[in-house]
Order: C-alpha cells, then sequence, then structure tokens
C-alpha cells in the first residue's frame, strides 16, 4: 500500500515509513493512495470472526508490503487481549432501532485505545526491524495522551511528550496521563487550551531541522496508523446488524474528526454506512460546516466534554482532499487561508457531496446533562458526557434515518464523575484497577505556550536520536 499527502508534494510513502513520519513533511496528513475494497461476500465471511480476527483482515491491505501476516496477526492479538470486554467493542440496544458501542473497555477507559494499543506494538515491530528509536510528541484533549502513555511506557525505543491544556482535562484524565511511573514519559501542561497544544506539535513537525535531529513521530491522529484500527469497529458493529444485507448508520461524538473519518473510510472499502451523524458540543464548528460548507473558526470555550474542546479539527483536512478532488494543491491554499483568516468555504456542490453521508448536531452543557438523566432512567444505562452528545445527536437526528443507528460510546463514565454525578445523582467507579488512581503522585511539568520552551524541554529530556 502506499500513501500521499494531503497537500500533494511530500513523497509518497510505504505503511512503515508513514508510521514512523506521522505528519507528512509538506504539513500534510498521509491517506491511502486508493482505498482497499471488500465485497459483500467479503462481508458476510466476517461474520463469524471474532473482534482480533477482524481486525487483521481489516488492516491487512494497510500494511501490505510493511508488515508481514504471522507479525500483523501477533500485534493485533497483543493488542486485544487484556481487554475489559470479551466481545471487545460490544453492542448494547438502547431503543427501538438504536444501539450504542462501547469502546471503553480497553486499558485507559477511551475508544484511543482500540488503536492506541496496537500503534504502541506496530512502532515496537518496526524500530526494532530498523535498529531505530523516535521521540513521539503528541497533543491531546484528554484521552489521546493516556491511551498513548499507556502503549508507549517502557518501550526501550521511544521517549514520549504529551502536552495537554493546563486545567482543561478532567481530573481522571490528567492523572491518567501524570501518574504513570516510566522514565521515557513525559505529562507536560501547556498554558492554553487544545487548540494550542495541537498547533504546538504541528511547529515541532514543521521545523524540519528539529523534527530530524529528534527523530520526531506522532500518536495523534495526524498519524495514519491511528486511524486505521478504529475503521475495525465500524466494520464489526456493521455485520453486528446485517451488513452487507443491511445499511446501517453511525452517530459519533467529534472534536479532531478522526474517529468519525474512521467511519467513513469504512465506508469508501464497502462497509454500507448509510449515515454518519457528527455530534458537537457547544464548540461546534463542524456541526455548522455539515449545514453551511463553510467553516468558521471561534474561540474555544470549556464545557462538560472537554475531550471535543476544539475549533481545529486536523483529521477534516482528510475529507476535504477527497472533497476538492483529492488535489493536494487546493487543499494547502484553502487551509493556509483558513489560518490566516480564520474561515473557508466549500462550494455548493462539495457541500452536497458531504451531506450525502454526513449531517451534524450541537448540543448544549444542559441537554448533555439531561441526555445522562434520561438514559440512565429509561436503560439503566450510565454514560459520560462524550457519549450523551452522540445519543442525543443520534435521537435529534433520527426521524430521517430508516437504519438501524449505533451510537459509538468513547468514554467510561468513571472518567467525568462531576458531570455524570450533576445529571444522575451517580458517581460511576473506577475499575478496580484504577480504583487508587487519584492517590497516585503525580508527574508532570507545566510549560508557557512557546515553542523554545517546549523545544528545550525535550532537548534536555530525550534519551537519545538515530539509532537504538
Amino acid at each position: 500500500m502506499k500513501y500521499i499527502s494531503t497537500r500533494g508534494s511530500a513523497p509518497t510513502l510505504n505503511f512503515d515509513d508513514v508510521l514512523v513520519t506521522g505528519l507528512a513533511r509538506d504539513g500534510g496528513l498521509y491517506v491511502p493512495m486508493e482505498w482497499p475494497q471488500f465485497s459483500p461476500a467479503d462481508l458476510r465471511r466476517f461474520r463469524n470472526l471474532s473482534y482480533a480476527e477482524l481486525a487483521v483482515e481489516v488492516m491487512r491491505p494497510f500494511v501490505e508490503g510493511s508488515i508481514d501476516d504471522a507479525s500483523l496477526e501477533a500485534i493485533v492479538k497483543g493488542a486485544y487481549q487484556d481487554f475489559g470486554h470479551p466481545a471487545v467493542a460490544p453492542l448494547k440496544q438502547l431503543d427501538r432501532g438504536l444501539w450504542m458501542m462501547e469502546l471503553f473497555h480497553g486499558p485507559t477507559l477511551a475508544f484511543k485505545d482500540y488503536a492506541m494499543q496496537v500503534l504502541g506494538r506496530l512502532f515496537d515491530h518496526v524500530l526494532q526491524q530498523r535498529g531505530e528509536r523516535i521521540t513521539i510528541v503528541g497533543a491531546t484533549s484528554g484521552d489521546t495522551g493516556s491511551a498513548a502513555i499507556e502503549a508507549c511506557r517502557d518501550r526501550d525505543a521511544i521517549d514520549i511528550f504529551i502536552l495537554f491544556p493546563n486545567n482543561r482535562v478532567s481530573p481522571v484524565q490528567q492523572r491518567q496521563m501524570t501518574t504513570v511511573d516510566a522514565a521515557n514519559v513525559h505529562a507536560i501542561a501547556l498554558d492554553g487550551h487544545f487548540d494550542d497544544c495541537q498547533d504546538m506539535v504541528k511547529g515541532l513537525f514543521n521545523d524540519l531541522a528539529f523534527r530530524d535531529k529528534m527523530q520526531l513521530s506522532a500518536v495523534n491522529s495526524i498519524n495514519w496508523a491511528r486511524i486505521m484500527p478504529q475503521i475495525t469497529y465500524y466494520f464489526a458493529a456493521a455485520i453486528a446488524l446485517g451488513a452487507p444485507d443491511r445499511p446501517v448508520a453511525f452517530s459519533v461524538p467529534s472534536g479532531n474528526f478522526g474517529n468519525v473519518f474512521s467511519g467513513y473510510a469504512a465506508a469508501q472499502m464497502g462497509v454500507p454506512i448509510s449515515q454518519l451523524l457528527v455530534g458537537a458540543n457547544r464548540n461546534d464548528i463542524l456541526a455548522r460546516f455539515m449545514t453551511s460548507g463553510t467553516m468558521q473558526m471561534r474561540g474555544v470555550e470549556p464545557s462538560l466534554s472537554p475531550s471535543m474542546d476544539i475549533q481545529v479539527s486536523s483529521n477534516f483536512e482528510r475529507l476535504l482532499f477527497d472533497l476538492l478532488d483529492r488535489d493536494g494543491g487546493a487543499v494547502a491554499r484553502t487551509l493556509t487561508d483558513f489560518r490566516q483568516t480564520g474561515h473557508f468555504s466549500v462550494s455548493q456542490g462539495q457541500l452536497a457531496r458531504a451531506q450525502e453521508m454526513f449531517q451534524g448536531h450541537a448540543v448544549d452543557d444542559a441537554t448533555t446533562l439531561a441526555r445522562i438523566k434520561a438514559t440512565a432512567a429509561a436503560t439503566g444505562e450510565i454514560i459520560d458526557p462524550h457519549t450523551a452528545i452522540g445519543i442525543e445527536t443520534a435521537v435529534a437526528l433520527a426521524a430521517n434515518i430508516t437504519d438501524p443507528l449505533v451510537s459509538l460510546a468513547c468514554a467510561h463514565p468513571a472518567k467525568f464523575p462531576d458531570a455524570v454525578h450533576q445529571a444522575s445523582g451517580h458517581y460511576p467507579a473506577l475499575p478496580a484497577r484504577l480504583a487508587d488512581l487519584m492517590e497516585r503522585p503525580e508527574r508532570l511539568t507545566v510549560l508557557a505556550n512557546d515553542s523554545d520552551v517546549v523545544k528545550a524541554f525535550i532537548e534536555e529530556h530525550v534519551t537519545t536520536g538515530g539509532t537504538v
């Protein structure tokens, strides 16, 4: 499989190079040169596979030429063997035509684990083959960081630096990053909001001299290898509900657009997905785009769903690439203008193409709390604020959807106990393995939103660059 940059001027790479490179050298994101195709017969053949077996089938075409079958099978088996549910990503029916897919049974209780546990093992495999080491730098609005740290802790060939917005993640999210006692892990609380963290990471990667010196790589969803494993649970849900013989729709709470783009990828590969509903909180830039065709930046506002407090959704660039007929130059010009002016618009024809699959819906904090309360009363299920936005979006837009509708439950409610208690009167307990999390000592560094400061910190704490 070959990969190309969304901005058109970076080298075409194989999967292993995309994995290690992360962000393309022209500032774009890597995407497959062409989408693998699965036939209806393939989907029927997958019906009796375990989740891990299905993941191997879905990912095999993407790693062709870089990872052999036996290695891929070992990587995937290891990634999911300790998840807290035998189905890995179980479906629960909430109402007639509405299901919830639980994506919080991994080690850090969030959907990011489904990709990150694979990613850490992919890095191990490729770096051992190459005799290299890397420095991972990532930004997180909450869950990516803990999942990345858990996947990369104590790995010999990796130093990992995770930036999160100071005082803008939940206490549980923060402690999942800052209580990890591993010499190769560095949690950085950056003064600012998530977009500042994301901009910082992109700036470090775009400083090519620093990037090469530190052997930078990415675990954010700017890295294609983060998107790829997430495609599997769209296959799994659709097949469980009747695909290929029946279309399925999904509702996805979205901030950075990576999770919902994985659903788009599944659709391009042959999964009969009729609709992708994009749930947003008060930071509703994606929902507004799906209605108007205009991406208009506003200030980031804190909410009860902090992982979605984002205005610049990096992965939207991958969809924009397709909307602009895979014209990398047009993507680069559009996003340069966006950074300069704070807005851009697509044509009516391009918007119509997006609306064939996507709808957006914004949910405020009061409605989020009401949905948590209503879901608990109706079903007994306790859900977190992000999951509530997905379910509320599904309910709000369900009138025009006749297919089974799956809402993704992206985080365990115990990660956001205050919001859940405010809505339901119930404090959800952490799983036993994390019961003492809030008592563990923290290891973190607060840094100014200054690239020179961050660079100096990385240079001081990185183990080495180059070869192992």
